[in-house]
C-alpha cells in the first residue's frame, strides 16, 4: 500500500447522486444506485445531506455484483486521472449476455447547487466511443465516435481548442482540462470541482491482500506513514479502542525503522505477527488519518469492510467514517449493522443481480426509529 501527495480539495460541496451502468462485467440490463431516494426521517439525519445518502451500507447475497458494482463507479479512474488503477480487474469488460458491444456508464452528481450529468460509453477499459458533460442541462462536451470525431465544446476559455478529436484512448473531458486556461465563471469552477472530486474517489478492500483504486500512489508505506507521522501512539489507542489490547512501539530492523509489538523485554514487528483483522486495521486508520487531517478523499467506497472484524468493532468503523463527513458506501455481509441506532433505513441497501434498493423502499410498512430493523431483515420483510 503507498501515498503520494493530492491536491488538497476547497470548500465546494460535491455528492454523486445516481449512477447508472449497464453491460459492464455482471451488469446486463440497466442498474441504478440511486442516492436522491430518501424518506426524511428526523433521526440520524447526518448520514443523509441535502435530502442524498451520504452513508450507504449495501447488503447482498454473494455473487451479486457488490465488488463489480465498485469497479463499476471507479471505471471513471481509468480515464479521467493519472491515479492508481488495476487494469487486470477490468478484464472480461463486457457482460457476456448483452449482444451490444458497448458499457454504458452515467455519473449524477450535485456540486454546490449545480447539477452535473457524465455520460460515457466504452467498449473496453481503454477504448471510449461516446462522451457527454452537461450542468443544469446545458451541454459543454460531448463527443460520438459512431458518427464522427468531431467534438463539441462549450467551456468559455476553450474555444480555440482543436474540435477534431479521434484518439479513442484519451478523454474529451481530460484533453480539455489539460490543454486549456478556462474563464472564472461558475460552470468552469464546477468543472474543475468535478475534476478535484474525481480525484479524491477512493476504492479499496483488503481481503486476500490490501487493494486500491484511485486517489494517490507514491513509495511510503502503512507503517512508516504512521511512524513519519509520529502517529505511533495514535494508532495504539486506535487498537486499544477496537478490542486490540497491545502496546507498540519502534524498532530498528535492515537499517529501517518499522512498528512493533512492545512486550517490555521483547519487540516483535507488528506486520509479522499481526491477525489479518489487525492489519487491515493499519489500513483503515490510514485512510482515516488522509481523511481527517489532510482533506484528501472525496468519495470512499470499501468493499467487504468488516470482513475480519467483530460486529463491535465493526460498528466503531462505521462511528469513525460517519464523522469524517465524506460521502461512503461500504459493502458486507455483517447484519448485527442494520440499525437505526447506527443508520437509518434509507441508508442501508439490498442489492440483487438486476436491482437495488434501501430498506426504507423493500417494504410498504412505515418504519419508524423504534422498529428492529435487523429483526425484520432476517425474517424476510424486506423481500418485496
Amino acid at each position: 500500500m503507498f501515498f503520494s501527495i493530492y491536491l488538497e480539495t476547497n470548500n465546494i460541496t460535491v455528492v454523486i447522486t445516481k449512477f447508472t451502468v449497464s453491460n459492464f462485467k455482471s451488469f446486463n440490463e440497466e442498474f441504478v444506485l440511486d442516492l436522491e431516494d430518501t424518506n426524511g426521517y428526523s433521526f440520524n439525519s447526518e448520514c443523509v445531506k441535502d435530502g442524498i445518502v451520504n452513508n450507504a451500507l449495501v447488503y447482498g447475497h454473494n455473487g451479486v455484483g457488490k465488488s463489480n458494482l465498485a469497479f463499476a463507479i471507479f471505471d471513471i479512474i481509468g480515464h479521467l486521472t493519472d491515479n492508481r488503477k488495476d487494469e487486470l480487474e477490468y478484464q472480461n469488460y463486457l457482460n457476456a449476455y448483452n449482444k451490444s458491444k458497448i458499457a454504458v456508464f452515467k455519473y449524477e452528481l450535485l456540486i454546490n447547487s449545480n447539477k452535473v450529468v457524465y455520460e460515457y460509453h466504452k467498449s473496453d477499459y481503454k477504448t471510449i466511443l461516446y462522451e457527454r458533460f452537461t450542468i443544469n442541462g446545458q451541454l459543454f462536451a460531448k463527443i460520438d465516435r459512431n458518427i464522427n470525431d468531431v467534438a463539441s465544446i462549450g467551456f468559455l476559455g476553450a474555444q480555440n481548442l482543436k474540435k477534431q478529436f479521434n484518439t479513442e484512448n484519451l478523454s474529451l473531458l481530460k484533453y480539455i482540462k489539460n490543454n486549456s486556461i478556462l474563464d472564472r465563471n461558475n460552470e468552469n469552477e464546477t468543472f474543475e470541482s468535478f475534476f478535484r472530486f474525481i480525484e479524491g474517489m477512493l476504492f479499496f478492500r483488503s481481503l486476500k491482500s490490501n487493494f486500491f483504486i484511485g486517489l494517490m500512489e507514491g513509495n511510503i508505506g502503512l507503517s512508516e506513514y504512521i511512524i513519519n507521522k509520529r502517529k505511533v501512539l495514535d494508532f495504539q489507542m486506535f487498537l486499544n479502542r477496537a478490542g486490540i489490547e497491545c502496546k507498540l512501539t519502534v524498532i530498528k530492523e535492515l537499517d529501517k525503522h518499522v512498528l512493533a509489538f512492545d512486550f517490555n523485554d521483547k519487540k516483535i514487528p507488528f506486520l509479522s505477527i499481526a491477525s489479518h483483522g489487525t492489519i487491515t486495521l493499519i489500513l483503515v486508520y490510514c485512510w482515516l488519518q488522509r481523511i481527517n487531517e489532510e482533506n484528501k478523499v472525496s468519495f470512499l467506497f470499501i468493499d467487504e469492510f468488516d470482513a475480519f472484524y467483530h460486529h463491535e468493532l465493526s460498528t466503531l468503523i462505521i462511528e469513525e467514517l460517519k464523522k469524517t463527513g465524506v460521502q461512503f458506501i461500504l459493502t458486507t455481509h455483517n447484519t448485527s449493522n442494520i440499525s437505526n441506532d447506527l443508520l437509518r433505513p434509507d441508508c442501508y441497501f439490498l442489492m440483487y443481480k438486476d436491482q437495488i434498493r434501501s430498506l426504507a423502499k423493500s417494504t410498504p410498512k412505515e418504519l419508524r426509529e423504534a422498529h428492529n430493523i435487523e429483526k425484520m431483515y432476517k425474517a424476510g420483510s424486506f423481500n418485496v
